[in-house]
């Protein structure tokens, strides 16, 4: 099949890549620019280990064609934080929500999606948004607590809006 180059922004970079008309974004990103973070998992959308985001929003890169994701800002594993570890990744490492790791970058991402649009999740909001991502070594409550402690985090570290002007 014949490649085309595809042109979209991948952790606030610019980059230009040629993938087949059918190429997951997962082995996009992992073949063509190694960025191994993103696991493939079963291949089929049902465990969450690929999840990325795409737009802000998270989505199975296994069930993404790299193709649907020209001109769009995917934001992978590697792209949380450029210099230090993010308080989800921090949280999962302290609280010790990931073991064989496999699943984390997905748990990881999707969590951070997550807290973008509900900064305080209740226990059942995570259970619910975290149903579509599987881990067999750590029974979820230490996933739970991990990104409860990171966004517990998060808000403290939000900028504080000032209090509106009032009319004089």
């Amino acid at each position: 099949m014949a490649k085309k180059l595809l042109k979209m922004m991948v952790n606030g970079r610019a980059v230009e890549i040629a993938c087949a008309p059918n190429q997951t974004l997962a082995v996009a990103l992992r073949d063509e620019l190694n960025l191994t973070g993103t696991k493939i998992g079963c291949d089929m959308g049902t465990c969450g280990c690929c999840t990325v985001e795409i737009n802000g929003k998270a989505k199975l890169s296994c069930l993404t064609l790299a193709h649907e994701c020209e001109g769009a800002s995917i934001t992978t594993i590697e792209g949380l934080n450029q210099y230090q570890m993010h308080p989800l990744q921090k949280a999962f490492a302290e609280c010790g929500g990931s073991q064989c790791g496999y699943c984390t970058a997905g748990f990881v991402m999707k969590s951070h999606a997550l807290l973008a649009e509900c900064p305080n999740p209740t226990r059942e909001q995570l259970k619910e948004e975290l149903a579509g991502n599987l881990c067999r070594c750590t029974g979820f409550v230490k996933i739970y607590e991990a990104v409860e402690r990171a966004a517990s985090e998060l808000r403290e570290k939000a900028p504080v809006e000032p209090a509106p002007a009032t009319a004089r």
